[in-house]
């Protein structure tokens, strides 16, 4: 059972600042793995042991998740693994931004919270500013990787990575969905659809070389696509 919260919420609206990756990992120049909406961080704790030469980051906004999977963390000693409690479309921009160059590696966004009803776009994680910072961030070649169980929500994803023209998916992958999972350890909800034998909507991106679109033409080219009956008529 997936226990929301509103992001949009006053609290959840509060700007943090995020620790840089030597206040958060023992040797901080290693390439980086950021989970975006890491829930539990199983998933991650896991991928700390197989890629030990990577250094990973899971970010969620329901705090207790956050301090369970840090303890988990601390007790085990896994020093090239840490997890933040933070909005990420508030938070995380300025983070990506004062990143070296080309550390940050891949991105994931896993099976994130279905807010899949046009009236609650705003509540998605992927938004238009944190798509860019992500794009910002990530060096040609560099990933994304998004899936979910619910096409509703995996759907607006794409549609807005694919507006973005920032990303390409590698030549070799099924379309529309990839087969298969490319990190080694699926997470908790991913073993849940698993288990159930229903599908999951996956989707590989590799950064270009083009350059970022400017902000305002992106929101409104997804407003087009994703609620075209709030765009102004002289648009």
């Amino acid at each position: 059972m997936r226990q929301h919260v509103n992001p949009l919420s006053r609290f959840f609206q509060l700007p943090l600042e995020l620790p840089c990756p030597d206040q958060l990992f023992d040797t901080a120049n290693r390439p980086i793995h950021l989970d975006i909406g890491c829930a539990r961080g199983v998933c991650l704790l896991e991928l700390s042991t197989l890629k030990p030469d990577w250094n990973h980051l899971g970010v969620e906004i329901r705090r207790p998740l956050v301090l369970a999977a840090q303890r988990d963390r601390d007790r085990l000693e896994r020093h090239n693994l840490h997890y933040l409690f933070c909005n990420a479309n508030i938070s995380l921009e300025g983070w990506l931004a004062r990143l070296p160059t080309d550390q940050l590696q891949l991105v994931s966004i896993q099976f994130p919270d279905p807010w899949f009803k046009r009236r609650h776009r705003k509540r998605r994680v992927m938004q238009p500013s944190l798509l860019l910072a992500i794009a910002a961030a990530l060096s040609p070649s560099r990933e994304l990787f998004l899936q979910s169980d619910v096409l509703e929500v995996v759907e607006p994803m794409v549609t807005l990575v694919e507006l973005c023209g920032c990303f390409d998916r590698p030549a070799e992958d099924s379309l529309p969905w990839r087969a298969d999972n490319p990190l080694p350890v699926p997470t908790e909800r991913e073993r849940y659809v698993q288990e159930r034998d229903l599908p999951a909507y996956r989707v590989l991106y590799r950064r270009n070389k083009q350059p970022l679109p400017k902000l305002e033409e992106l929101e409104m080219a997804w407003q087009r696509v994703d609620n075209p009956d709030d765009v102004p008529l002289n648009h």
